[in-house]
């Protein structure tokens, strides 16, 4: 099942104040397996990007990665950058954290696609 956004859907959902998330992969570190991911969202006049890399403390049976522990204690949250425009958020995620334009999905599908790499891996 497709649940990925258009950039027209993907622009749409951030001027309506919804928040769009997606997974970037992994990588292998001393401490174990870490999943990469972003989310943006609106705040008022200024959007704004998270970019989250925490450590793979899941399963199948426990697949909601934004509970999972931050890589970086001191950006609990991810690292954040702010933008004035749709499209600013959206271009910077693509050439700063090798986002794909046609794989954003809806916020709190993020699992999903956790699973789906839990399911090939």
């Amino acid at each position: 099942m497709n649940n990925y956004l258009t950039r027209e859907q993907l622009k749409a959902k951030l001027n309506v104040g919804k928040a769009v998330e997606q997974w970037l992969g992994h990588y292998d570190s001393d401490d174990g397996r870490v999943l990469k991911w972003l989310r943006i969202y609106s705040q008022k006049e200024e959007y704004n990007l998270l970019y989250i890399e925490c450590y793979d403390q899941g399963g199948v049976d426990n697949l909601d990665i934004s509970d999972f522990t931050v890589v970086d204690p001191d950006e609990p949250y991810g690292l954040l950058d702010t933008f004035n425009t749709p499209d600013e958020v959206i271009n910077f995620s693509l050439d700063k954290y090798g986002a794909e334009i046609d794989h954003f999905v809806n916020d709190g599908m993020i699992q999903e696609e956790y699973l789906n790499y839990l399911i090939n891996k």
